[in-house]
């Protein structure tokens, strides 16, 4: 499976959140709120012959400026594990990636922070999704 196809239908599960921008490659100006998939690895032949590989994909979730109360309100909707806005239940909405893969799962949230882009602080999480294909 190519890394292309499988960056470009995580984006399309995103799409389901209602005014969330998605982003299968880094946009040169992040419009947020935007989720922007990134592939960080794969594992090669996680079953014999060529099975299975394991990619890992981060999706870094940007919402509005670090000091806006609404910015953390609107971050912490997308970290929900359940719910409309839950980043967790839309990637996880299709877990073949319209059969693309066989599998995934959404395993953890992490580096809830602060992040500088062109001059600007935004508030951002990380989802980081295992994909077996």
């Amino acid at each position: 499976m190519s890394v292309t196809t499988l960056r470009t239908n995580l984006a399309t599960n995103l799409g389901a959140i209602t005014g969330l921008r998605t982003a299968a490659t880094v946009p040169p100006d992040p419009k947020p709120p935007v989720a922007i998939v990134l592939p960080t690895g794969i594992a090669y032949d996680t079953a014999f012959r060529r099975g299975l590989d394991e990619y890992t994909f981060n999706v870094l979730v940007i919402v509005g400026k670090v000091d806006d109360r609404t910015a953390q309100n609107t971050l912490d909707a997308y970290c929900a594990p359940t719910g409309a806005t839950s980043i967790k239940t839309a990637i996880e909405a299709d877990r073949t990636l319209a059969g693309a893969a066989q599998s995934l799962r959404v395993t953890e949230m992490r580096n809830y922070s602060a992040l500088s882009i062109a001059e600007n602080t935004y508030l951002a999480a990380e989802f980081v999704v295992q994909v077996y294909a």
